[in-house]
This record gives structure tokens, sequence and C-alpha cells, in this order.
């Protein structure tokens, strides 16, 4: 069969192994993930390695290095899975495949409300992010390869990040120089609600600005106090009024806190913020902006400084994301339904791939909705088409020329 010329022939191998693709999401979903909790992680890392080295991929782990500056826990293993195809890198694509192990719950979620089903969708913690991409990718490979015989190709990697949820501290250097060596990236995050594949996404900058005034007694000598929380309120103003100041930039100041007890002019002050834009030029405008806040001063000797916590440049529809959705759209017309692309506020190890120049989609994984909350879902009846589609768009991009 040649997923190429009709990839719905990749359909009756995918509804074959199905009952084993969502048992091996349940187990997945069932085991507790935390971006901060590293041996969470880690037990994912272990269950996508022994997946791999099952299927004959080539298997790399790299373990978290933290530099100098790192004041964080220890984070969990990055997992790189390759399969190399038939043509050398001059005749065939080196495509990146992009899903990440961590998810955003505390230990003891998944024992709360583990993996069930109801009424067509899956619930539970991660279960559409990223949980179902983890598994889909490697199905979506081994159909085409192993069963399909497809081998136009150079190479297939597959990173499985452990902290993007926390923006990727410590695998963004691995992402980077992976995305160097590829010619194509695929995100494995959910589809949109919708169906929609993403083609876009915001850039986020977060960070924390620290106050610094002077304390004193607030009844007895108030004036030669220079109160924190006054300058952190201040702003806090001049920070929120960036919003739509360029289009499609957001800011939210998330969390204010300072001083110590109402009869002290407070000396302290914490602002934790975020920034978000659609493109580089309003990202860059917006953050410059955020410097000059920081920087200047209303009330009279308060002093402050920005901590960076991390950063996503944006993930723009460029010219060659548009024809990454194109050959996205023709594959799915061949499996017999349509998609469309969407932009989203949402930031992740796309947005680094696409910054360092890399043609990125992504949202190649089943349909899901509610991520982060107690009701994240994932459609069940997605997961044959679109692994069919994830399938069918990596036989399309293999042969294809490099999108520029």
């Amino acid at each position: 069969m040649d997923p190429l010329a009709d990839p719905a022939c990749l359909l009756p191998p995918l509804r074959q192994r199905e009952p084993g693709l969502l048992a091996r999401i349940e187990e997945l979903v069932n085991l507790d993930s935390g971006s901060w909790s590293a041996e969470g992680v880690n037990r994912v890392a272990d269950r996508v390695q022994a997946r791999f080295r099952e299927g004959g991929w080539r298997v790399e782990r790299h373990p978290h290095r933290p530099g100098p500056d790192w004041t964080g826990p220890r984070l969990g293993d990055v997992v790189v899975g390759r399969r190399t195809g038939g043509l050398p890198p001059s005749l065939g694509r080196r495509l990146l495949l992009l899903a990440h192990m961590d998810t955003v719950f505390d230990d003891g979620t998944a024992a709360e409300r583990p993996f069930h089903t109801r009424d067509g969708r899956a619930y539970g913690p991660g279960v559409t992010d990223d949980k179902a991409g983890l598994a889909c990718g490697v199905e979506a490979v081994e159909v085409l390869c192993d069963l399909a015989g497809f081998a136009d190709f150079a190479e297939i990697t597959m990173v499985c990040s452990p902290d993007e949820e926390i923006g990727s501290p410590s695998s963004r250097p691995l992402i980077e120089a992976l995305a160097a060596g590829h010619d194509v990236a695929v995100g494995l995050e959910a589809a949109r609600v919708s169906g929609a594949l993403v083609s876009a996404r915001k850039g986020i900058s977060a960070f924390t600005v620290e106050v610094t005034g002077r304390a004193v007694h607030a009844g007895i000598r108030p004036r030669e106090g220079v109160n924190a929380v006054l300058e952190a309120a201040h702003k806090t103003l001049a920070l929120q009024a960036l919003n739509d100041r360029w289009k499609g930039v957001t800011c939210n100041v998330g969390v204010l806190r300072g001083g110590t007890r109402s009869n002290v002019v407070a000396d302290r002050a914490t602002l934790h913020v975020e920034v978000r834009a659609t493109t580089t030029a309003a990202f860059d405008l917006a953050m410059a902006e955020v410097e000059r806040i920081v920087q200047a001063t209303t009330v009279p000797g308060a002093t402050a400084r920005l901590l960076p916590s991390h950063r996503h440049p944006p993930m723009e529809r460029t010219a060659a994301v548009a024809a990454l959705v194109a050959e996205a759209q023709e594959v799915a017309r061949r499996l017999g339904f349509e998609v469309e692309d969407a932009a989203t506020g949402g930031a992740g190890d796309a947005n680094t791939t696409a910054a360092v120049g890399l043609p990125t989609i992504d949202g190649l994984a089943p349909v899901g909705g509610e991520a982060h909350g107690p009701t994240e879902w994932l459609d069940l009846g997605s997961v044959v088409p679109r692994t069919a589609l994830l399938a069918g768009l990596l036989a399309r991009l293999g042969r294809a020329p490099n999108p520029d």
C-alpha cells in the first residue's frame, strides 16, 4: 500500500491497532507527571523509552543538567527517538516531531480522577495535553514505516520533552539543536476543539518584578518611608495598559504581593506578570515598554528589577507554514474530511522550532479540549483519523521539497 497515493490505506491497520493505542494512552494518563515532579515525568519517560525500543527506534535519553543560574528542583529527562528512512538527506527530508511528557497537575491527581471514558470522550489529567500526542506520534510513525513500508524520507525524530508546561527551560537547548538538523517540525499538541490545525501561536514572556522600598512605622514616620506596594500598584496599572496597545498583545499582572502588616510602610512588593503577542515585532515593542515601566519610578526612592521566568517567541503563520497547512489539508481530504487552521494564544515547543527558522505546523494530535482543567477531554472518534492524518502528512513531507 502507498500512503502517499492513498492515505486511506492507513485506516484499516490503525483501526485494528486502536485498542492497544487507547490502552497506552490510558497508561500514560494514569501516571502523574507534573512538570516539577522529576520522578513522575521520568515514569512516563520510562514508558516512552521502552515503547521506542520495542519499535526498533534508536533512543537517546538526556538527563536534566542544571546550570549555575538554575534555582529550581531537578527536572525530568528528555527522550529522543529516531527512525532512519531510505533516502539520503540530499533527496529525503528530516522530520522533527514535538511532544511533551509533563502536565500541569500535581501528584495525586491521576488517582483522584483516573482515565475513564464517557459518551465518546476520554477524560483524565493530561489526556489531550499531551498524553494522546505522545502515543499517537509513535503509532503514526510505526504504522507508516513498518506496516505501510514507507521509507521515502531521510529521518524521523521524535523529541519528548519533560518541561513544556513551564517553558522548556531544560529541553529548549536540545530542541533548538535538533531543529538545526531537520527540515520540518510537526507539533503533536491536540487539534483545536473545532478540529483545526495550529498554524500560529502567540509568543509569551513570563517574568517577576521585584520592587524595593523603605520600611518605617506607618503612624509615626510615614513620610520617611518608601512604599513598595504603592510603586507596585503604579507599575500594575502601567503594565495592564499594554493590553492591545499593539494588535494581538496581552499583558496580565496575575499576582501582586507586598508588605508585612498595616502599620509598616511596605519595603517589598512582587508582581508576577505575563506578556503575550502574535508577532515578533509586537512582542519586541511590548517587552521594550515593560523594561521602561520597570525602570521608571513613580514613588521617589523606590527601585525595581525584572527577573525573567520563561520566554517563547511567537510562532507566525509564514508562507512556509501555509504550505504545510495545504499539505495537511490535502491528506485530510483524501481521508474523507476537511481541516482548517487557526491561531492560538498558547505557546509551546513549536514556538521554539519556529523561532530558529524551521517551518513548523502544530495540532496534529487527535481533537481535545479543556486542557489544564478538571474536565480535560479527548475525542475518541478522532484518534484513528487524526493519527492517519499525521502519518499521511509525514509521507508527503518526506518526499516533498523543503518548504520555503
